[in-house]
């Protein structure tokens, strides 16, 4: 005999699975019509005041979807490789399928925000960056700008808001699935936006701003560092030679070196190695200055790591972020333990200059084995950093890439190239230097993370708690 139906027995059947009762009418509330189980099922959370997407929007834009190259012709083009944390740092591809009025149309003015709309990483869907000031870039069409009426909410506060855990909620809920993960900005417009007070809405834009003026203040400090070195090294007046035709015997080229590829012998490379093999204080090979750290670990599969993608790697030589996951979730290519003051260096043609200092919070971490890793006790992991990521390196580095495929420097080629002495109260200073340029963007990390803990709890606990916690810690 049938029992008769009993909604307390039907819930408790649902209780911890997926799953989600609505009614037929419930999809037809939204312009998207969502009829996929994921989109009711998602992480939700408690909004009181609230506006929807649509309602703070003055303005939105798509980027341009023409072909990008790295050889500086065109207009910069930015793209999410270039986020820097929840800011923008300057572009390395440019477009020249562009005309000046598609360009202007497309220029960064302060206040706009950038959203990803695409990428083959569903974490980094949805990633927000503040543009803080006017600057003379377009971008590319897998972002999208938007700007805020700054009546209802001002755009340093819509940015903590996304990249806070609530934001993120948001977004995933809102994302679409199929090859890729999408967030566009028919999607936006239906994210609920918190309405926050207009004192609240100022703090954070305050904390956001101080921010990024220790980041520009930490930016100079590393350029300052750089321009030390290569003043020493005789880059000063340097002028490599731009002669594309440099023309060498079977016996100076192939039987020499092994390569039959027209673009190794151009001469600039030539002056480069002159560079240092003219340096006063020596030179010698990598292999006998520096340890090259490349045996494999495997992690544990319980275990919980810390794991470094080119992704995380900032603009000045510093980790800006990196995953979190057990051995068992990694990558294979995650075999690479590093400790506090080593250097990584990427292998790959296109982001040689991703290099970055090891720093405690990163102590036994995991890297991808598409990096170097390297320690010296000639030369201080400060100084080592700041010299892979000079010029004339970055040029030796990139004139010892081969392969089809995936272009990049394979080992024996790294081993062997050329590192000049530094003298010892250089390195002293350039440490110094980089100390201090990391302790500026760290400070202004702590403030991005003051803000967004602030967004949360304003959202958690009401807008004054919210104050209260930004009054604390600042």
């Amino acid at each position: 005999m049938n029992s008769p139906f009993n909604e307390a027995n039907y819930k408790a059947l649902l209780e911890g699975l997926e799953v989600a009762e609505i009614f037929i009418s419930e999809p037809l509330k939204t312009e998207l019509f969502r009829l996929e189980s994921e989109f009711y099922t998602a992480k939700s959370f408690d909004l009181k005041k609230h506006y929807i997407g649509s309602e703070i929007i003055e303005f939105v834009q798509y980027g341009t979807s023409e072909e990008l190259n790295e050889n500086f012709e065109g207009f910069p083009i930015l793209r999410l490789n270039e986020f820097n944390s929840s800011f923008i740092a300057s572009p390395s591809k440019y477009c020249k399928l562009i005309d000046k009025s598609t360009y202007d149309s497309l220029k960064l003015k302060k206040d706009d925000v950038l959203i990803c709309r695409t990428n083959g990483n569903p974490k980094l869907v949805g990633k927000t960056a503040l543009v803080p000031q006017n600057y003379e870039y377009a971008y590319a069409s897998y972002l999208f700008k938007i700007r805020p009426k700054r009546n209802l909410i001002n755009s340093a506060t819509l940015v903590v808001y996304l990249n806070s855990k609530y934001g993120r909620i948001e977004i995933e809920k809102f994302s679409m699935a199929s090859n890729q993960v999408n967030f566009s900005p028919a999607k936006f417009r239906e994210l609920r936006i918190p309405n926050f007070g207009s004192l609240l809405n100022e703090k954070i834009e305050n904390l956001v701003y101080s921010s990024f003026s220790l980041i520009e203040k930490s930016k100079a400090l590393y350029q300052q560092t750089e321009t030390l070195l290569l003043d020493t090294l005789g880059l000063k007046d340097f002028q490599p030679a731009t002669d594309p035709i440099n023309i060498k015997s079977f016996k100076e080229s192939f039987l020499s070196t092994g390569r039959l590829d027209a673009e190794y012998y151009q001469k600039k490379y030539e002056d480069y190695l002159k560079l240092i093999k003219n340096y006063s204080k020596g030179y010698d090979l990598l292999n006998k200055i520096c340890k090259i750290k490349d045996s494999n670990f495997n992690p544990e599969e319980i275990k919980e790591y810390k794991y470094i993608e080119l992704a995380d790697i900032g603009k000045t030589g510093d980790i800006i972020s990196c995953t979190n996951a057990k051995g068992i979730e990694l990558p294979t290519r995650a075999r690479r333990i590093v400790r506090t003051d080593d250097v990584i260096i990427s292998s790959i043609e296109g982001s040689l200059d991703s290099c970055a200092l090891v720093t405690e919070d990163y102590n036994n971490a995991l890297c991808s084995t598409g990096f170097y890793v390297i320690n010296s006790k000639q030369i201080n992991a400060e100084t080592l950093l700041v010299l892979f990521k000079s010029e004339p390196i970055q040029n030796i580095l990139k004139q010892n890439c081969s392969g089809t495929i995936l272009t990049a420097i394979n080992k024996t080629e790294f081993k062997n190239i050329h590192l000049p002495f530094i003298d010892v109260d250089l390195q002293k200073q350039i440490k110094s230097f980089v100390k201090e340029s990391f302790r500026l963007k760290k400070q202004s990390e702590q403030l991005l993370e003051t803000a967004k803990r602030a967004v949360e709890i304003a959202i958690e606990e009401g807008e004054e708690k919210g104050m209260v916690f930004i009054n604390k810690h600042i």
